[in-house]
């Protein structure tokens, strides 16, 4: 009971406290995002990871993770609840993230791009993620020390994919507008979409091979882990995944279409439709266990697979507005989670081993392997753009989604009733593993081993190239005039609140087509025939 009812009801709650920080970030941002972003290129990840890094328990302790998931009253340790509770929100925050942005990537992509780009992709896909991951894997092992390659083969798969949340950031805004080259950006695009998904192989090989083939395995062997690699990782994860990715898109394409033929869709619907299709997607492949990332990808491409779809949104901005906020909130969560005070303290690897570890996998993870390659790789024509697509590869939200994935395997299969993991793996992973005691001494987190080079990649330098590195030149406009004509354009377009050329035809036509005829519809245009537009692509 309260004595005093004349006292202020302050209510100090971390909900209160995270939505005010959440909130007040987004509003302060949005107030410079234009000049952050297109004049010093640096992204909303970057930023809401060093705001999460200074709002966090490392900071001023505002936005508290660890109070969220209920461990500071939990019956059980604090080291267990962290492990159980806070490792499983941000699983599945990453999820989501992944799966809405995988689809949205999906979407942006031109009618039937995967078949008719299948080469460049395969290029891309194959012999690149092997190289990458072998080339990251030994850095690993060289530099961390590890006792077994087969560790560091693991370590390399989680960072071998290339993060489709920080790629989109290259195909966005004036400078992608005037440096990048349309069929590099969709390159750019596909490659961060396919490559995510596909990053199951090369982690699970390691895997296998660890429990079956391993210094502490007891039982099968080689035979018995490449069974389960063909059969489960290969059969069930990858194609299984791939079909019903493509198959949910087709059928969602056409009762989309069935449904606005008929006039029963409002806009509002219309324009969502992708981010339910993710959501979809995401939570059925969940259900079954397959691989709910490649299989979002697949079917945000599938559901524009004959560009109408894509076209018809193609001026409008609620997808990117979704992107944005995924983008700030699961970069504020990260700056906030991870353990940044392990990568000083731990008794793996040591900080100057650690900082250069993590400047050689920016350099030689895949720069020498696409500059090798880009010869075979038609979009990519010049070798400045072979610097700059094998310097582009950034490591994010998906190798935390993968090296979460490490720990659920670990804990599954490579642990012994009471959750204490094999004596050989206990530091392969990310989080916080508890050990064999009961006093809730916890083993050395193995984000240090890990995340530090995935933080360097994202934090040493912009999301977006920096113009001294001059890795792609300006690109003369339509017109055949340098670049300045377009810089004296933009206050006009930033007056507007309009960061692209193209007016909205669709917007109007249907507008005015809507006032013309009766019965009057909130619905997108229907009917087979598009109409004719500036923005559609030839």
């Amino acid at each position: 009971m309260v004595d005093n009812i004349w006292a202020v009801p302050l209510a100090l709650s971390n909900f209160n406290i995270v939505v005010a920080v959440l909130g007040g970030f987004i509003s302060l941002f949005g107030l410079v995002s234009y000049l952050l972003k297109e004049n010093y290129y640096l992204s909303e990840a970057l930023i809401s990871l060093l705001i999460g890094v200074a709002f966090g328990p490392h900071g001023a302790d505002f936005i508290r993770p660890a109070a969220y998931a209920g461990c500071s009253t939990s019956a059980i340790s604090e080291a267990e609840c962290i492990d159980q509770r806070l490792g499983t929100i941000t699983l599945n925050f990453s999820r989501l993230v992944l799966g809405v942005q995988l689809v949205i990537a999906g979407v942006q992509l031109p009618s039937k791009y995967l078949w008719k780009e299948r080469k460049s992709l395969m290029l891309l896909l194959g012999p690149g993620m092997t190289l990458m991951w072998l080339t990251t894997s030994f850095l690993v092992w060289a530099l961390a020390g590890m006792p077994n390659f087969l560790h560091a083969l693991a370590v390399g798969a989680c960072v071998t994919p290339t993060d489709p949340v920080l790629s989109a950031v290259i195909v966005k805004g004036k400078f992608a507008d005037n440096n990048i080259p349309k069929e590099l950006q969709n390159l750019i695009v596909a490659e961060s979409g396919a490559n995510d998904g596909l990053g199951y192989p090369f982690l699970f090989f390691a895997l296998y091979l660890i429990k079956f083939v391993g210094s502490g395995s007891t039982s099968g062997g080689a035979g018995e882990a490449m069974g389960l690699w063909f059969a489960y990782t290969w059969a069930y994860t990858i194609i299984l995944s791939v079909i019903y990715g493509a198959v949910v898109g087709l059928v969602a394409k056409e009762l989309l279409r069935w449904a606005v033929k008929r006039n029963y869709v409002d806009r509002e619907s219309f324009l969502v439709s992708a981010v339910s299709l993710a959501l979809f997607v995401l939570g059925t492949c969940g259900l079954i266990g397959t691989d709910d990332v490649l299989a979002c990808f697949i079917a945000g491409n599938a559901f524009t697979w004959d560009d109408w779809f894509r076209l018809e949104t193609l001026d409008d901005s609620l997808q990117p507005t979704v992107d944005m906020l995924l983008n700030v909130s699961i970069f504020l969560w990260y700056g906030a989670y991870l353990p940044w005070t392990e990568f000083r303290h731990n008794t793996l690897i040591p900080i100057y081993k650690l900082v250069p570890l993590g400047i050689l996998v920016m350099l030689v993870r895949r720069l020498p392997w696409i500059y090798g390659l880009h010869k075979w790789i038609h979009q990519i024509t010049e070798r400045h753009q072979a610097l700059f697509v094998g310097f582009f590869g950034p490591i994010g939200v998906s190798a935390v989604f993968y090296l979460f994935i490490t720990l659920e395997f670990i804990e599954k299969f490579l642990s012994d009733e009471e959750g204490n993991p094999r004596s050989d793996v206990k530091d392969l992973g990310e989080m916080w593993l508890s050990s064999k005691k009961g006093d809730g001494e916890t083993t050395v987190d193995a984000a240090a081993a890990v995340g530090h080079p995935l933080s360097s990649t994202t934090v040493s330098g912009p999301s977006k190239p920096h113009p001294m590195l001059h890795t792609v030149p300006p690109r003369p406009s339509a017109s055949g005039e340098d670049d300045s004509s377009q810089e004296d354009a933009m206050p006009a377009r930033r007056r507007e609140i309009r960061f692209y050329d193209e007016p909205e035809p669709r917007l109007a036509e249907f507008v005015a087509s809507s006032s013309s005829e009766a019965p009057q519809h909130s619905a997108p245009p229907s009917g087979d025939k598009l109409p004719e537009s500036k923005s559609a692509e030839n």
